[in-house]
């Protein structure tokens, strides 16, 4: 699916969100990459495959009292 040099991460690539935008809708808060996955603005994966990828939110800093 990829034409880049070097090519893209595939889809099941451990790195696969690092595949470019191939079409982009940022008012709808989501991308499609050009290795066919649908990344959403909260950092959630939608595989080619059906398979969902839970969003990678960064762990909360305990808060003073």
């Amino acid at each position: 699916m990829c034409k880049h040099t070097p090519p893209c991460p595939s889809a099941d690539a451990a790195d696969c969100q690092a595949a470019r935008v191939s079409d982009a809708h940022p008012e709808q808060g989501w991308d499609l990459l050009c290795n066919g996955v649908v990344l959403f603005e909260d950092t959630g994966h939608l595989l080619p495959d059906g398979k969902v990828v839970a969003p990678r939110r960064p762990a909360v800093a305990g808060r003073a009292a």
